[in-house]
């Protein structure tokens, strides 16, 4: 059914390899745009990644460039925030018709201004690193979240089901969220947080991100930005960040501090990944709050 869709993939990062494997592992007809030594590296190893720690290979299309006349049937743009515009800008003139953001964002004003309404946005269901020119990372399970899209119009379009489509083709846990832009804004509440993992050279060790005192500025703050949320009347969404808001400051430091026994969310939040991400999650937080101030 959907061997004959084209999907491209415009970024070879931790996000957008993830989704090309899966792709590629179902024999989909799956392109990566990549360049420099990460172009270089696809071109004569193939996407390597780590399976049960072993490390594997399978070939992958790539392309340096996108022709304006090259038509794919999605194009997912799995890029950070910080990136989005630059990389919409790069597609604005490219003729395929729908283009999937998986991202982290609180409005879509911009990027409509680029591509109209051929914008489907989303956010990626999978986290990771690359080390080594190797990809170590995971889509979530169906306790997860899995990825998430929808129309900006809360519409069940035909489109949005061919998206489903694909993700049934390769047994990818998905949801179709009927408001996205509360999902966004609820999501980016939370991330935000994170900022406090950083210093100024870098990021905290683990003691530290385990900290009382770290931990309590994030439980704080992430009650204070789903409240923020609410008082904008935006839906906080899904009910797990409603409820996140709800629970005393212990709780919320108990459950990040045993996420921060998990190495792989370990590595998310404090290894090269959150690095950087450090721009994306500076430019959110400041973007966050003027977007709450003027709703409120």
């Amino acid at each position: 059914m959907n061997t004959n869709k084209r999907l491209l993939i415009f970024g070879a990062g931790v996000i957008g390899s993830v989704y090309a494997l899966r792709f590629a592992q179902y024999g989909l007809d799956v392109t990566m745009l990549a360049r420099g030594k990460r172009l270089d590296v696809l071109k004569k190893n193939g996407l390597l990644y780590n399976e049960d720690g072993i490390i594997k290979q399978i070939p992958i299309k790539t392309i340096e460039k996108l022709d304006n006349d090259d038509i794919y049937d999605f194009i997912f743009v799995p890029v950070r925030y910080d990136q989005a515009e630059s990389a919409l800008t790069v597609i604005k003139n490219n003729q395929s018709k729908s283009i999937v953001t998986l991202t982290n964002t609180i409005g879509y004003e911009s990027w409509l201004e680029i591509v109209g309404d051929r914008l489907l946005p989303g956010f990626p269901g999978a986290g990771g690193d690359i080390k080594g020119d190797v990809l170590y990372a995971q889509f979530g399970t169906k306790q997860h979240q899995g990825t998430i899209f929808g129309e900006i119009n809360g519409l069940i379009t035909e489109r949005v089901k061919e998206l489903a489509q694909i993700f049934d083709s390769v047994n990818l846990h998905y949801e179709i969220q009927k408001d996205i832009q509360a999902f966004h804004i609820s999501h980016t509440a939370l991330a935000i947080v994170n900022k406090h993992f950083y210093t100024n050279d870098g990021m905290m060790d683990l003691e530290s991100a385990r900290s009382v005192s770290t931990l309590s500025k994030i439980a704080a703050e992430i009650k204070q930005n789903i409240r923020l949320v609410e008082q904008a009347g935006i839906p906080v969404i899904p009910p797990e960040t409603k409820a996140m808001g709800e629970l005393p400051v212990n709780e919320i430091i108990s459950r990040y501090r045993q996420m921060l026994n998990n190495d792989f969310i370990i590595d998310v939040k404090l290894g090269n990944h959150a690095v950087s991400q450090r721009a994306e999650i500076m430019l959110l937080d400041e973007m966050f709050h003027k977007k709450i101030s003027i709703r409120r």
